[in-house]
C-alpha cells in the first residue's frame, strides 16, 4: 500500500488519481510471405548452373522462441521464390508506450554454497521455487531473413531485414521499384508508417546483405502485414503456414515451376528436367552411336570367315 503525506500548510490534498500500471493489450501479427525476387544464388546445381533453394525465416524481437519459417522453394534459378505461407506471432504491446512487453521471471539456482540467479523469458515461472515475476519493455520490432536450404551441410544466411512497426518503410509497390534506399533511415518520415496505425500493408521490401564492408541487395520479399486485436483474431481467425483455418485470406499451394524439386528424391524428374535439358544431344549423339556400334558388333559376328 502507498501513503503519501502532504504538508498541513499546503491544505487539503487534491482528488486521487488511479496509478495501477497500465496493462498490455493481447495483439496478433500476421505476416503472409508471397513471393521473392532477385535472390542471392548461391549455389551450384549437379549441372553447375547458378541456384538457391529459398526459404524465409521470420521473427520478433524479444519472442525468438516463435521463429516461424516457410517451405523450401528448390532450385531457384533467377532468385525467384513461391510461398503463400502465413506466419502468426501473437505479442503483448502497450500503445502508450509503444513497447512490446515480455514477462521475465528470476529463478533461484538450487546451490547453497553460492547464490545465483538465473533470467529466463517466460510468460509462467518455471519451477515452484521460481519468485519476482518482471516484465521487460523493448521496442516492436521485425526480423525477416532468406536462407539457402543446404541438405548436407549448415542453411547458408543470404540477407535480412529488420523493421520497427511503428516506423517501417513503406514498401513498393512492384519489385522493379523495390531497392535499399526504401531502407534509408535518413529519409524523411513521410517515407514510413506505422503498421499499428495503417493495421495493413502489402508490397515489396528489400533485404540486405553486406560484402566487402557495403551493403548490397540480398533479395526482396513480396509480403502482406495485418496487425489484429485478440478479438479480431478469434472472429477472422487464421492458420500458420496453410494449415487450417486457411483463411482471412485462404492460401492456395503456390504455382511453383516443374524445375523446383529435391533432385535427389526425384530420379525421373532430375532425368528428365536437369540432364535432358542441358545434354538432349549428348544423350541422342550417345544412343546412336551406341546402336550403330551394336549393329557393326553383330555384322562382324555374324560375317563368314
Amino acid at each position: 500500500m502507498w501513503v503519501d503525506l502532504f504538508p498541513k500548510s499546503l491544505g487539503l490534498p487534491g482528488p486521487p488519481f488511479n496509478i495501477t500500471p497500465r496493462r498490455a493489450k493481447r495483439f496478433f501479427l500476421r505476416c503472409i510471405i508471397w513471393n521473392t525476387k532477385d535472390v542471392i544464388l548461391d549455389d551450384l546445381s549437379i549441372t553447375g548452373e547458378k541456384m538457391s533453394d529459398i526459404y524465409v525465416k521470420g521473427w520478433l524481437v524479444g519472442h525468438e522462441e516463435n521463429k516461424q519459417k516457410t517451405d523450401v522453394h528448390y532450385r531457384s534459378m533467377g532468385g525467384e521464390g513461391n510461398f503463400n505461407w502465413r506466419f502468426v506471432f501473437p505479442f503483448d504491446y502497450l500503445p502508450a508506450e509503444q513497447m512490446f512487453i515480455t514477462a521475465a521471471v528470476k529463478a533461484h539456482a538450487p546451490n547453497f554454497k553460492r547464490r545465483r540467479w538465473k533470467v529466463e523469458f517466460k510468460s509462467k515461472p518455471e519451477h515452484f521455487w521460481s519468485l519476482d515475476k518482471t516484465e521487460n519493455k523493448i521496442p516492436p520490432q521485425l526480423i525477416f531473413q532468406i536462407w539457402d536450404n543446404d541438405k548436407f551441410s549448415f542453411d547458408d544466411y543470404l540477407g535480412s531485414i529488420q523493421m520497427d512497426l511503428n516506423k517501417m518503410p513503406k514498401p513498393a509497390k512492384t519489385a522493379e521499384k523495390c531497392s535499399l534506399e526504401l531502407v534509408d533511415e535518413t529519409l524523411a518520415s513521410s517515407r514510413f508508417v506505422s503498421l499499428f496505425e495503417q493495421k495493413t500493408v502489402k508490397g515489396w521490401w528489400p533485404c540486405v546483405a553486406e560484402q566487402d564492408h557495403k551493403k548490397i541487395l540480398a533479395g526482396k520479399l513480396e509480403m502482406t502485414l495485418e496487425i489484429v486485436a485478440e478479438q479480431e483474431h478469434e472472429e477472422r481467425p487464421a492458420g500458420v503456414g496453410r494449415d487450417e483455418p486457411n483463411m482471412n485470406p485462404r492460401l492456395e499451394d503456390p504455382k511453383r515451376p516443374e524445375t523446383s524439386f529435391l533432385w535427389f528424391t526425384s530420379p525421373y524428374k532430375t532425368m528428365k528436367y536437369i540432364l535432358w535439358r542441358r545434354y538432349k544431344w549428348v544423350v541422342i549423339l550417345a544412343i546412336v552411336l551406341f546402336i550403330l556400334l551394336l549393329f557393326l558388333g553383330i555384322f562382324i559376328y555374324a560375317f563368314p570367315v
